[in-house]
């Protein structure tokens, strides 16, 4: 499959005093078209660095950061982005939040409309499009979030732990909504986590990082079906001894961040 991300060497320092803090060392990896890649590894290793360098917010110091081959240098609406928090306008109402990006542009209003209607409904907010943020739960203000980063089909979809502020049931149906949608297309999803079970459901691949500096220490393939849910998953005979095995790696690493 063709590669949609990639990153090659990539190093990245803050400022910091007495001395600059190096936050990404030599990092190389890529993403296939329509692959799900997790990241997941310690506070403070450089997953949510990654994620700006990918939507083109930041530059990195060395090496360089390719989305469909070409170098990114700036955001640009080929890769959306949804953060922990859904920010939302609070005196827009549900669909006009959806669409506010699109109807800045040359986009007919009633193609825009339309087309956030029907991903509205696909994430389950179909007689919502009228109310105010104020209105919503958590998890149903994340939902416009999604819809709105998938309203102008980004090629690349970048997630800042987008289900980190949720309660536990709440957050399992994200994910399997998040899953189910992104099984509809063709969007190449990288997610950063804190939350192995979180990783081993929605994940292709995970890549485990460290910290101080930040890199990548280990592949994960996933050896499940991308066809799966929650309930049965934890049932795979792989299932138990792989989440074990990421416990104890992600674990190193946050001993080894905080020594």
């Amino acid at each position: 499959m063709a590669v949609q991300i990639a990153l090659e060497q990539v190093s990245l320092q803050f400022a910091a005093k007495p001395h600059p803090f190096t936050v990404l060392e030599d990092v190389s990896l890529t993403l296939e078209k329509g692959e799900f890649v997790v990241l997941l590894g310690p506070s403070g290793c450089g997953k949510s660095t990654i994620l700006n360098l990918v939507a083109g917010f930041n530059q990195p110091d060395s090496g360089r950061v390719l989305s469909g081959g070409e170098p990114v240098r700036k955001p640009g609406p080929s890769r959306g982005m949804i953060f922990q928090q859904p920010n939302l306008f609070p005196w827009l109402s549900v669909l006009d939040n959806v669409t506010f990006g699109p109807r800045l542009g040359s986009h007919r209003k009633d193609d825009v409309n339309a087309k956030a209607l029907d991903w509205l409904a696909r994430v389950g907010l179909k007689g919502f499009e009228h109310h105010a943020p104020w209105q919503l739960s958590g998890g149903m203000k994340q939902r416009v979030a999604l819809a709105r980063a998938w309203l102008p089909e980004p090629e690349v979809l970048l997630l800042d732990e987008p289900f980190g502020a949720l309660d536990a049931q709440t957050r399992m149906m994200m994910q399997e909504l998040l899953r189910n949608a992104w099984l509809e297309t063709d969007t190449t999803l990288l997610f950063v986590t804190h939350d192995v079970e979180e990783a081993l459901f929605l994940a292709d691949r995970i890549l485990i990082m460290s910290a101080k500096p930040g890199k990548i220490v280990e592949e994960i393939v996933s050896p499940f079906d991308r066809d799966r849910d929650i309930e049965t998953l934890v049932e795979h005979p792989r299932y138990g001894e792989i989440k074990h095995h990421v416990l104890h790696r992600v674990r190193q690493e946050a001993k080894r961040h905080l020594s």
